[in-house]
C-alpha cells in the first residue's frame, strides 16, 4: 500500500469538514429568515409563502428514497455534490420567482436538497473513516455545523441592515455561491468509495431496511428525540416570552449559549462518549431532555424578574449538555448500522426521521403551546423517554460493532432479519 494513503485520507476529511462549515453558514443564512427571504423575493403573501414551503417539505420527502438508491449506486460523493448543486441553482434562480408555480417548483428543489444532504453527507463520511475516527468525524461535522450557523445568523444581521429587497437579493446570490463553493470542495474529495462492482449486490433493497428491526428501532427511537431538538427554534421562544415573561431580545440568549456551547464542546464530549455504548449514551442524553424539559415547566412559577435570566440559562445549559451527549452516540449509531453496500437506503430511512419531525413539529408544537405553560414540556418528556426506552430495547439484537468503537469489525455477512 502507498504511504500517502493515510495523507489521502486526512485531506479527505479536511475538505468534507471545509464544505461542511461553508454550506452550513448558507443555513446560518437561510433558516432564520426563510419567511421574510421568500417574501422580499417573492411579493406573495405569508400564508401562500407558508403553504408552499410546506407543501414543498412534503414533496421533498417523497424524494428520500431515489437519494437512497442513488447513494448506493453512486456513492455518497456523487449525490452530495449533486444536492449542493441543486441548492446552488435554486437559491441562484429564487429572485426570479415571479409566480406562484415557480415559487413552488425553486422551493421544492431547495428542500429536496436539503433533505438529502444529510443522508449523503453521512455516507460520505462512512467511507470516508471507520470505527471510533467515523464518531470523531461526525463530532467535527456537527460541532462545525453550529460553528458556521452561528456565523451564518450574525450574517444575516448585516443583509437585514439593508433594509430593502435588494439585500435579499444579495443574500441569495450569496447562498448560491455558498452551496456552490461547498459543492466544489466536496468535488475535490478523492473517490474513497472504492470500485462499486466489488461490493456485494444491493439484494432487497427498502424491503431489507424494513425488515431490519433493530435498525428501525433506532430510527423510530430518533424521530421521537427529534422533537426535543425542534423544539429550541420553534417553541422556546415562544415559551419565554409568553409565559417566563423574559424580553425579545433575551429570549435569543439561549439559542446562542446552545449554538457556542455545542461549537466548543462538541468534540471533547463525543470523545468522552466513545467510552461507553452508543445505545445507552445516546439513551442518557435523552433523560437529559426530559430533565431540561422537567426544569422548563417549572420556570414559571419558580422565577420571576432578573432571577429568570439566570435560571433559563442554567436549564439551558442543561438542555446542550443532553444534546451534546445524545448527539454523537445516536449519529455513529445511524452510520455504524447501516450495511456499507445499502448505506443509502439505510441512512435515508434515518434521515426521514429528521425530516418528518421537523414537518410535523411546528403543528404539533404549536397546539402543545396553546394547551398550557407545561403540557408542552410533559408531552416532550415522555416522547424522549420513550426514545430512550427504545435505543435500550434495540441495543439487544444489534451487532456489537455498531455499540462500541472497541469491539472488533464485523464480518462482511448479511444480517439476519425478521421476516
Amino acid at each position: 500500500m502507498s504511504s500517502t494513503a493515510p495523507e489521502a485520507g486526512a485531506s479527505a476529511r479536511r475538505r468534507l469538514i471545509a464544505a461542511s462549515l461553508v454550506s452550513s453558514i448558507g443555513n446560518g443564512i437561510y433558516v432564520p429568515l426563510t419567511m421574510l427571504f421568500v417574501l422580499a423575493l417573492t411579493g406573495l403573501s405569508l400564508t401562500s409563502i407558508g403553504t408552499g414551503l410546506t407543501v414543498a417539505g412534503l414533496c421533498a420527502l417523497g424524494f428520500m428514497p431515489a437519494a437512497g438508491i442513488l447513494i448506493d449506486r453512486f456513492g455518497g460523493r456523487q449525490v452530495l455534490i449533486g444536492v449542493l448543486a441543486l441548492r446552488a441553482i435554486g437559491f441562484a434562480v429564487y429572485p426570479l420567482a415571479d409566480s406562484y408555480p415557480a415559487f413552488l417548483v425553486i422551493a421544492l428543489l431547495v428542500a429536496v436538497g436539503t433533505w438529502a444532504s444529510g443522508a449523503s453527507q453521512h455516507a460520505l463520511i462512512g467511507d470516508i473513516a471507520q470505527g471510533a475516527e467515523r464518531d470523531r468525524l461526525l463530532a467535527w461535522d456537527r460541532s462545525l455545523r453550529n460553528a458556521g450557523m452561528g456565523c451564518g445568523s450574525l450574517a444575516t444581521a448585516g443583509m437585514l441592515a439593508w433594509n430593502d429587497t435588494i439585500g435579499f437579493i444579495v443574500a441569495a446570490e450569496a447562498l448560491a455561491g455558498l452551496f456552490a463553493l461547498a459543492a466544489v470542495l466536496v468535488a475535490r474529495i478523492p473517490n474513497v468509495r472504492g470500485d462499486v462492482a466489488r461490493r456485494p449486490e444491493a439484494r432487497g433493497g427498502y424491503r431489507r431496511v424494513l425488515a431490519d428491526r433493530p435498525y428501525l428501532l433506532i430510527t423510530t427511537a430518533n424521530f421521537l428525540i427529534a422533537f426535543g431538538y425542534t423544539a429550541q427554534a420553534i417553541a422556546l421562544p415562544v415559551f419565554l416570552t409568553r409565559d417566563v415573561a423574559l424580553p425579545d431580545a433575551l429570549a435569543g440568549l439561549v439559542f446562542a449559549v446552545n449554538t457556542v456551547l455545542v461549537a466548543v464542546l462538541g468534540v471533547p464530549v463525543a470523545r468522552l462518549t466513545l467510552r461507553g455504548r452508543r445505545t445507552r449514551t445516546a439513551a442518557l442524553g435523552a433523560v437529559g431532555f426530559a430533565l431540561s424539559f422537567a426544569a422548563f415547566a417549572a420556570l414559571p412559577r419558580l422565577v420571576g424578574g432578573p432571577d429568570a435570566i439566570v435560571a433559563v440559562l442554567a436549564v439551558a445549559v442543561l438542555y446542550t449538555a443532553a444534546e451534546l451527549v445524545h448527539s454523537a452516540p445516536s449519529q455513529g449509531l445511524s452510520v455504524q448500522a447501516a450495511p456499507d453496500h445499502l448505506k443509502g437506503r439505510y441512512l435515508s430511512a434515518y434521515q426521514l426521521s429528521w425530516s418528518l419531525c421537523s414537518t410535523i413539529a411546528p403543528m404539533l408544537l404549536g397546539l402543545l403551546l396553546d394547551a398550557g405553560e407545561w403540557h408542552l414540556w410533559a408531552v416532550l418528556a415522555v416522547m424522549v423517554l420513550a426514545g430512550a426506552a427504545i435505543l435500550l430495547r434495540a441495543e439487544r439484537t444489534l451487532p456489537a460493532h455498531t455499540l462500541t468503537p472497541r469491539a472488533p469489525a464485523a464480518t462482511p455477512t448479511p444480517r439476519k432479519v425478521a421476516r
